[in-house]
């Protein structure tokens, strides 16, 4: 049998064989504490499930899936199987089935250090472990035996014997506990990937949500080392603000009972749906100063993680092909309710700047694939929580919604939970009942938007009379496939203030490779025209030659916040399309970031500008460039307000770009108070921020750094510490790197990435060079080795990027010819790679081009 990656065909097959009716899954977690076992072996737990299901047909045979270490036994209908003989170390088989069959498997099952099953964390503040559970898409067979598809959904039971002193969670409501045993009422019906347990000595905190006859128990937890920094009044505001938007426009209930929210350590993802017991990355607990965007990034989350309840959990889709199902409309869900029911009422400004880039991205790489991607497996499902699956697909609904209306999509919404709770559907059962509510055709709309890939870029093309006046406006779109776009067009001037101010705007359904907008003929002649004003669609904006000029003297005077991120995230495109040199896109952050309002746009503009002086300068040029940037980042730190978010922001960015020997000796000097910033409070946060690019230019030491993990001897200390570490000039410190990383799996989830983002700086190429011929070499033995996700996290991480020339691109694609037999998400992962770098060439070029020597 195929091992660990079930198949599209195979799921399908013991979908039509199958029906579950339940589970009872019973885990003894005291091992979780004390000693561990014998040297070389892994942690296990004992799990027993007990799995009731009907089969179709008697005499047939399926298998049931578990990765475990062991089994002890293995029962079908009370007959005794052979552990060796039906157990492969990812399947059971099952043989002879009966029309109504009892499983039940007896497993030790393995702790996991990657962050997928049973993961467990020990905190170097206090000793204590805690363990919380994270399976999308297929890991809850790590921790009990299962039928692990998506469709196949059942009511589960969950028994958990913890050691003395924990607490225990999982989706159902806590039934009873006694003698350190806790059993959980049984769940509504729904998929594996969704059931959760999370345990330990948590710091738990309770509230409750009420809403007519309807009461909904609340509850965060978090480990105590950071219980003194848990704004828990404030995840329980958005939670309530949260519940009152979705039940006032979903028409139903919240249906899983409890809604206990977990912020979890060295968790690989941002937040997980399960029902009942969502978990999050303890990040979102904020352990210095942060911005309104980190509060409007975990409101979101928050609110994300909430819309799956209906879009997910109460519905699901059949397969991961329909993925988009759930993860497009939570992102449309998580930031629609967050502008209309919480206090950040500007989010659709971070969408279009910083959500939407990540769906550029995606949808430019030669992985790009439709909204409704073909998944063939597991591993192909892995890859795709992407930009597209996520981002695009929420900036797809969001047209959608332009297209048939606000009520008519909520409607759609309300009537598709009704006719599908506790089931499982596909792209034809929501386009059904949207097609009933709006009148629209659904199919046509889906060919062109859900069913093909890639970008489509809109450009104004306008011609004046001799007064000036517009004679005709159009829009023409470029793509290898052209869809139809709700679009708005925006026209503005300067005014005598000195501000760029709309004066016009129509809306226009554009269509085909030229689109005339006759609503805006006859008016004057503006000084910037915006296509897609208020970002209803999906695209890659252009501008026209008048407007662009106008932009590169006045962007910074642009007075409303969306208009303004719309144009950042369009020069940004033109950037990376190789279309505008690096350092005009520089000039421009230099000119104008100092005006940004929204922290979220500034902070996103940061982290383009570090990216244009890394990946898309001209090589000769690098080096001017970061000073000129370091200088930028440290006049407007100056110039900030003190005390200020903004003035926060422009010190993380100053740290990030320093670039010589003053910058490093102002750094030292607010680390240890020799030098100061009006209103700059200095927290533990702040101070990795400035120790990291410390250490990376050899201005402080092991032992500095050890003094400071003393300072913070907590687990975030210890993984700024690891990447402090790994970010060192010297060639001894990369090769102790890249073995902890490569050949040793030795580090947890969390601490591979700290060393990986550390051993990476762009200011050591030299040091990093030696570990391109490796990379290639190693990556078949860590991708057949390593989990799935550490797997994406080398290949991805240790990419030799920052060797930007001809020769890694051959050696890249030299790899990709010698090996197309390796496994297609390995070779998917190695292709965007690829993609990056010869994207990274032509901006190279550009650049260059533009400002020869």
């Amino acid at each position: 049998m195929p091992g660990e990656n079930l198949s599209r065909d195979e799921a399908r097959e013991r979908a039509e064989l199958l029906t579950v009716d339940g589970y009872e899954v019973v885990l003894d977690l005291r091992s979780a504490v004390g000693e561990a076992g014998p040297a070389g072996a892994p942690r296990t737990f004992r799990s027993v499930t007990t799995v009731r299901f009907r089969a179709a047909a008697a005499g047939t045979a399926t298998f049931a899936d578990l990765i475990a270490p062991s089994v002890n036994s293995v029962t079908l209908n009370g007959r005794e199987l052979d552990p060796a003989a039906v157990f492969d170390g990812a399947r059971i088989s099952l043989d002879g089935l009966e029309s109504e069959n009892v499983l039940v498997v007896d497993a030790n099952c393995a702790y996991s250090r990657t962050g997928e099953g049973m993961h467990r964390f020990v905190d170097p503040e206090d000793g204590e472990v805690y363990l919380y559970t994270q399976y999308e898409p297929a890991d809850a067979r790590r921790v009990y035996a299962n039928f692990e598809q998506p469709d196949l959904k059942a009511p589960y039971r969950f028994t958990v014997t913890a050691p003395e002193g924990w607490q225990v969670w999982s989706n159902g409501a806590e039934e009873s506990r006694e003698g350190g045993v806790w059993r959980f009422a049984e769940t509504a019906p729904i998929s594996t990937y969704i059931t959760c347990v999370v345990a330990g000595p948590y710091h738990y905190v309770t509230d409750t949500y009420t809403r007519g006859d309807l009461t909904i128990p609340l509850g965060a937890m978090c480990r105590k080392g950071l219980a003194r920094h848990f704004d828990a009044d404030d995840v329980f505001l958005v939670t309530k603000q949260g519940f009152d938007f979705f039940h006032e426009h979903f028409d139903y209930p919240y249906p899983f009972g409890k809604y206990d929210q977990a912020f979890v350590p060295e968790y690989n993802l941002g937040a997980m749906e399960n029902p009942g017991m969502v978990t999050f990355r303890e990040e979102y607990i904020f352990r210095g100063k942060v911005t309104r965007a980190s509060y409007e990034r975990r409101c979101n989350t928050i609110l994300h993680e909430m819309a799956h309840m209906w879009f997910g959990d109460l519905v699901t889709m059949k397969w991961w092909d329909d993925l988009w199902l759930k993860e497009s409309f939570a992102d449309f869900m998580g930031t629609f309710s967050q502008v209309e029911a919480t206090r950040f009422d500007q989010a659709w400004v971070t969408f279009a700047n910083n959500r939407k880039a990540w769906a550029y991205r995606a949808d430019q790489l030669p992985s790009t694939h439709p909204i409704t991607a073909d998944i063939r497996d597991l591993e192909d499902a892995k890859l795709n929580f992407d930009g597209i699956t996520y981002a695009k697909g929420a900036a797809v609904l969001k047209q959608l919604v332009a297209y048939v209306g606000r009520e008519a999509f909520l409607e759609g919404a309300r009537r598709y939970f009704k006719a599908n709770a506790y089931g499982n559907t596909t792209l034809d059962d929501l386009l059904t009942v949207l097609g009933e509510v709006s009148g629209r055709d659904m199919a046509a709309w889906s060919r062109a938007w859900l069913q093909t890939a890639g970008v489509n870029a809109l450009t104004p093309a306008v011609t004046y009379d001799a007064a000036g006046r517009i004679t005709e406006l159009a829009v023409l779109q470029e793509g290898d496939e052209l869809r139809p776009h709700r679009v708005g067009v925006g026209l503005y001037r300067l005014e005598a203030d000195g501000s760029l101010v709309r004066y016009a705007r129509a809306e226009a359904d554009v269509a085909g490779v030229s689109t005339v907008v006759g609503e805006l003929a006859g008016l004057e002649r503006p000084d910037l025209v915006l296509v897609n004003d208020e970002d209803l669609t999906y695209c890659k904006i252009r501008f026209d030659e008048g407007s662009l000029a106008t932009l590169r003297k006045h962007l910074g005077a642009v007075s409303d916040p969306l208009a303004r991120a719309l144009c950042w995230s369009a020069l940004w495109n033109l950037t990376r399309d190789g279309l505008m040199p690096a350092r005009d896109f520089l000039a421009l952050v230099l000119a104008f970031a100092g005006r940004e309002s929204d922290v979220g746009v500034l902070q996103m503009l940061h982290a383009q500008a570090l990216a244009a002086i890394t990946h898309y300068t001209a090589p000769d040029r690098r080096e001017q460039g970061g000073q000129e940037l370091a200088t930028g980042a440290l006049r407007e730190l100056r110039l900030a307000e003190p005390g200020s978010e903004h003035q926060l922001t422009w010190a993380r960015f100053f740290a990030a770009s320093a670039a010589g020997e003053s910058d490093f000796r102002l750094l030292l000097g607010l680390l240890d108070g020799s030098a100061r910033i009006d209103g700059l409070d200095v927290d533990q946060e702040l101070r990795w921020d400035f120790l990291l690019p410390l250490a990376a230019n050899g201005a402080v030491d092991e032992d500095g750094l050890a003094a400071e993990l003393a300072r913070d001897d907590t687990a975030s200390g210890k993984r700024h510490q690891v990447r402090c570490l790994a970010a060192r000039p010297s060639a001894a410190v990369k090769a102790q790197a890249w073995a902890s990383v490569v050949e040793s799996d030795a580090l947890s989830n969390a601490l591979v990435e700290a060393t990986i983002s550390g051993m990476q700086q762009p200011s050591q190429r030299g040091l990093l060079a030696p570990y391109a011929a490796p990379y290639f070499a190693s990556l078949e033995r860590v991708w057949a080795e390593r989990s799935i996700q550490i797997g994406m996290d080398v290949v991805r991480g240790l990419f030799p990027s920052l060797q930007d020339d001809e020769a890694t691109l051959a050696a890249t694609d030299a790899w990709l010819v010698e090996h197309e037999s390796a496994a297609p998400a390995l070779r998917r992962l190695v292709l965007e790679a690829r993609d990056d770098l010869a994207r990274a060439l032509r901006a190279q070029a550009c650049d260059g081009a533009a400002y020869p020597a």
